[in-house]
């Protein structure tokens, strides 16, 4: 059986507890690399396999879990954060069901609730924003056409870029020509909830100088919008004067 789990965001004690058991269980473990937290790997047996996913492709991935398989062993493939979030996971999925090797899949935190915790933020403020965008920036690996920056800036909600801090020039270029003033709030966050864990407020007009400045290239989620701003709205679910399903409003 292959078990993906999600590792969380960094801090070892973030993973789940269905995680940190299967950790301890597993005969194997591949792991993504410099993404996960080494401290996670002391949770596995002594005598547990570790392979640093980096070095590795698909294909040599596929071989280990198939060898794995055959022999009877339990195999962790340990992904940063949720591996539904640039996990590359569907093709190993897709993969293992061709090989006929059971699978099942262990959510984590991603990074993206990591860093809005970090900066004590909420994404989905009323009056603000009710939507979140994930994304990244165009790079070595090309995103679906319809999906630029500029055109989903447009939208003007709260983005978290994922990828995309070794670019913060052309970010900051593609999220004013989509339409985020220059004064519109903007974090850098490095290595959320890691013990380097580093974070810059900033605005989209200076964002590539924070950058700069704070020697942030890699590791780091970019966060866009006027949700790290001043302003909302109280919410109504907590309003005295509004009804809902459990307690009657009253003025």
């Amino acid at each position: 059986m292959v078990h993906f789990v999600g590792a969380g965001p960094g801090a070892p004690d973030l993973i789940t507890l269905r995680g940190a058991e299967l950790l301890r269980q597993a005969d194997v473990v591949i792991y993504a690399g410099s993404l996960v937290n080494p401290a996670l790997l002391e949770l596995c047996k002594a005598d547990c396999a570790r392979y640093n996913s980096a070095e590795m492709t698909l294909e040599q991935m596929l071989d280990i879990m198939g060898q794995a398989e055959r022999a009877g062993k339990a195999t962790v493939r340990l992904h940063t954060g949720d591996p539904c979030l640039y996990g590359a996971v569907r093709e190993q999925m897709d993969a293992l069901d061709r090989l006929g090797i059971p699978y099942d899949i262990t959510p984590g935190v991603s990074s993206f609730c990591g860093a809005a915790a970090v900066l004590r933020a909420e994404y989905t403020l009323p009056g603000v924003s009710q939507s979140v965008i994930l994304t990244r920036m165009s790079g070595r690996t090309a995103v679906p056409e319809g999906e630029s920056i500029s055109a989903l800036a447009a939208h003007g909600t709260s983005m978290v870029l994922f990828l995309s801090a070794g670019m913060l020039e052309d970010l900051q270029t593609e999220l004013l020509r989509g339409g985020y003033a220059p004064d519109t709030p903007a974090a850098l966050v490095y290595k959320a909830t890691w013990l380097e864990e580093k974070t810059v407020r900033c605005t989209v007009g200076t964002l590539a100088r924070a950058g700069r400045e704070h020697q942030i290239s890699k590791t780091a989620l970019v966060l866009v919008g006027d949700f790290l701003g001043k302003d909302y709205r109280r919410s109504r679910l907590y309003d005295p004067a509004f009804t809902t399903g459990f307690r009657e409003g009253r003025l």
